[in-house]
């Protein structure tokens, strides 16, 4: 399967890329997504954005999968299909 990964914001610096696109075995999830991410792009990515070995993401980055909240889903554990989109960003915060 194919799917296609946008990098928004403070995630954009750390891949040097604002998007790529994967191609997956069937039923990969989130984690298994990140993970590869991870490992392209090495000990930035993983302490900034992504913690590889404890399966989640850093407390001020989240992830989005054709436009929904991950966690509105099942967190890293949804599963992907076929041509979804999935948004990497930083959250905003400010008052």
């Amino acid at each position: 399967m194919h799917v296609k990964v946008h990098y928004i914001s403070l995630v954009k610096s750390y891949t040097n890329k604002s998007q790529e696109e994967f191609i997956l075995p069937d039923k990969t999830t989130l984690y298994q997504l990140l993970d590869k991410i991870a490992s392209d792009y090495g000990k930035p990515f993983m302490q900034e954005v992504y913690d590889p070995a404890k399966k989640e993401m850093k407390s001020t980055f989240v992830a989005m999968v054709n436009g929904v909240l991950m966690d509105q889903l099942k967190g890293v554990n949804t599963f992907l299909k076929d041509r979804d989109s999935i948004i990497l960003m930083s959250l905003v915060t400010g008052g």
